[in-house]
């Protein structure tokens, strides 16, 4: 008999499931299975199970026609497990290296039927909070039931800090009920009942602490549930009278400090609720309170149990303001003296934006949408092409850009713009009512009711972005984490090239936008490109029809100088050969505003700061990049593709990554200088092994674009379809 199994319900978690997997699937015990019940997971996360299932015949999908929710998916997956031990994981957590081995070896030398095991709360804004001894009691026996040692009801009371011999659950009949707050109901009884329980004092699992999305952080009066949950759970425990009398004392408190901790967060009962909130408190007061061994508790909860004793829900107010208050002093007293070049720069700051204010309190423009990309460079990326097809679909909508000091002649005849840190830019990000950047507009930027904000982003991610740089600090240009958030926070809308792309911005923006998964509408014209494009994008660029074109798109790298390459491009261009030409671009970080769209040294023409990166793409016969988002585009092109990686391994350990390039290449790899050079004199980059790679890569990145991603934006975004 398989010693464990892992139930794993699994809703909207597409951002968080393969961390999850992998933590599993990487253990080095391995007598255990992974029961998946697809709760009707709207996202991608069902294809993310096959995936794996196809791959390790450990994992098992069991998929629901409807949402059962995590209660009914627990039990679903039960009715599935065949090992000794069950253990209701979350699928947005993730266990620490030799959990597994830990736990076996714990149930061996107890053979407890309850084993209760450590975590750690991972934030997502990056900081981890390791309770003592992984949150659990430091003095226990070894092996115990709750009769015997009742402050283990007082241990944090969720399925997945517990493994489960599945014979007691059967024998009990003891599944988890519905709706929210459902541990709670299956937790106390279990306890209660178990003959053998046990603890494993380190961390095991990796507790997610979700910045949207949780049941703790949702304002809603579906909070009333966890007064039916309790109620439960009391009957339960009351089954076996003798065990009973033992924990009600534990139980009742446990009960009043739960309450507590649903009606003082503001994040989950509705201010207007409270009242009927408190009253049902002093309610299961009453109705719970043990005739023996009770006492009130000391200092501040005993008053609360006092208050809700007598009902007093205006004092209990009250004295609730008086401990907020009381902390925001305490913080006042020990917060430094601000320092006068601080106060300089907010005086200087509210200067310039007095007047941004001031618009603020005028009508929001539904008929005005402000463009802007790459921070204020040019007219250019995913917000050109959505004002193109704007244009034509919603021509009552106004176009208008912003454009940074001295980029002006970047920007294409007869547009629209407005110059940064003037008074009309000032007044158009006030007034404007749709706001549309492929990166985030500044932090003082405010969200107005009425207006939408669209981010295209500009790029598919290969490297980390936002919450995800936290586990690689040494990339983080803006570590910032809490203030990436609150610029995420302002989206309406985000744009996603793909199935990938949607998971990877889910993890690394968990705000709460809605994801148009549409493809990049920037690839719109690549996409539709014919012959005569390609001709014409090189007679622009002077590029004789015989010429062969090289288009090389180095990354950035954050720990190198900028301007420092991996590659030396004139060396490289040496041994190309007289009939091949060299466009060289480089990051657009590494780009002044006064540097020329092109410039030619011998067979290397520098296109780093040509308007249209689409030109290039239809001029070049093929390109080479090494991390760059340039290669999913190109892609579209279905052309050969080269990656010249000669530092994958330092790249993907600090920049991180979110899957292997080596494994999914978009074509012919090399690492060093003298295979880079004997693979363009033979050309094997357009081989059939790299045609093969191609394909591959096109089918995993490039399905949607098909030509009409910006119309699917606009559709959607300004017209509401």
């Amino acid at each position: 008999m398989t010693l464990l199994s892992v139930v794993l319900p699994v809703h909207k978690v597409q951002g968080y499931l393969r961390q999850c997997l992998d933590s599993l699937l990487e253990q080095v015990y391995t007598d255990f299975e992974i029961v998946a019940v697809d709760d009707c997971s709207p996202d991608h996360s069902g294809a993310i199970l096959a995936e794996y299932a196809a791959r390790d015949p450990r994992v098992r999908v069991v998929t629901l026609a409807e949402n059962a929710g995590l209660g009914q998916a627990r039990n679903v997956g039960l009715e599935h497990a065949v090992g000794e031990y069950v253990w209701f994981l979350d699928s947005d957590d993730w266990l620490a290296q030799g959990a597994l081995t830990a736990v076996v070896d714990r149930l061996a030398e107890t053979a407890a039927d309850v084993l209760l095991v450590g975590y750690d709360r991972v934030h997502w804004d990056g900081r981890v909070e390791l309770p003592g001894d992984g949150g659990l009691p430091a003095k226990t026996p070894r092996v115990f039931t709750a009769a015997e040692w009742p402050r283990i009801m007082n241990v944090l009371h969720v399925a997945w800090n517990k493994v489960v011999r599945r014979e007691l659950l059967l024998q009990l009949e003891l599944r988890f009920a519905t709706g929210w707050y459902e541990d709670v109901s299956f937790t106390f009884p279990l306890l209660a009942a178990a003959p053998r329980i046990s603890l494993l004092r380190r961390v095991c699992v990796h507790y997610r602490q979700r910045r949207t999305g949780a049941i703790t952080r949702t304002v809603g009066d579906r909070h009333f549930e966890v007064f039916d949950h309790w109620a439960q759970a009391m009957a339960l425990v009351e089954r076996d009278p003798e065990r009973a009398e033992a924990l009600r004392p534990v139980l009742f408190r446990r009960m009043m400090w739960h309450y507590f901790v649903v009606l003082r967060n503001a994040q989950r009962v509705p201010k207007a609720s409270r009242r009927r909130f408190f009253d049902r408190i002093t309610q299961d007061f009453h109705r719970y309170r043990p005739v023996v061994g009770y006492r009130p508790p000391k200092r501040a909860m005993g008053l609360r149990h006092r208050l809700v004793a007598r009902g007093s829900f205006v004092s209990y107010r009250a004295f609730e303001q008086a401990i907020v208050l009381a902390r925001a002093a305490d913080r006042l007293r020990r917060r430094p003296v601000v320092q006068a070049r601080r106060i300089a720069s907010r005086v200087r700051q509210a200067a310039y934006r007095a007047y941004y204010r001031l618009e603020l309190h005028l009508p929001v423009d539904r008929k005005l949408a402000l463009y802007a990309a790459y921070w204020y460079r040019g007219v250019a990326c995913n917000p050109a092409a959505i004002a193109s097809k704007a244009a034509e679909l919603a021509p009552d909508v106004r176009t208008v850009w912003v454009i940074g000091r001295g980029r002006e002649r970047a920007v294409p005849p007869g547009t629209d713009y407005v110059i940064a840190g003037t008074p009309a830019y000032f007044r158009a990000l006030a007034r404007a009512g749709w706001l549309i950047n492929n990166v985030n507009w500044p932090n003082w930027v405010r969200k107005r009711a009425g207006s939408t904000h669209v981010m295209t982003h500009h790029g598919t991610p290969l490297k980390m972005m936002g919450m995800d740089q936290a586990d690689h600090p040494a990339a983080a240009l803006d570590a910032d984490f809490p203030a990436q958030m609150r610029r995420a926070d302002r989206w309406d809308f985000s744009v996603s090239a793909n199935a990938h792309t949607t998971i990877a911005w889910e993890r690394a923006y968990p705000c709460g936008h809605e994801t148009l998964e549409v493809g990049y509408p920037r690839n719109d014209r690549l996409a539709n490109a014919t012959a005569a494009d390609s001709a014409q994008a090189r007679r622009e660029l002077g590029i004789e029809p015989h010429e062969r074109v090289v288009l090389y798109t180095p990354t950035y790298r954050e720990w190198l100088p900028l301007g420092r390459q991996v590659l030396d491009v004139d060396a490289f261009a040496d041994t190309l050969g007289s009939d091949t030409v060299l466009l060289v671009r480089a990051h657009y970080f590494a780009v002044t505003a006064d540097q020329q769209p092109k410039r030619r040294r011998g067979r290397v023409v520098d296109v780093s700061a040509y308007p249209v990166v689409e030109d290039l793409y239809l001029a070049a016969d093929v390109l080479m990049t090494d991390y760059s988002s340039a290669m999913f585009d190109f892609a579209v092109l279905d052309r050969p593709l080269v990656i010249y990686a000669p530092d994958w391994a330092a790249y993907s350990e600090l920049r991180g990554v979110y899957f292997d390039l080596m494994a999914l290449p978009p074509g012919q790899v090399e690492t060093t200088f003298a295979e880079l050079v004997k693979l363009f004199a033979d050309r094997r980059y357009a081989s059939a092994a790299a045609t093969e790679q191609r394909r591959r890569f096109r089918e995993r990145f490039c399905y949607l674009d098909d030509g009409k991603a910006a119309e699917r934006v606009v559709r959607r975004v300004l017209l509401g379809e």
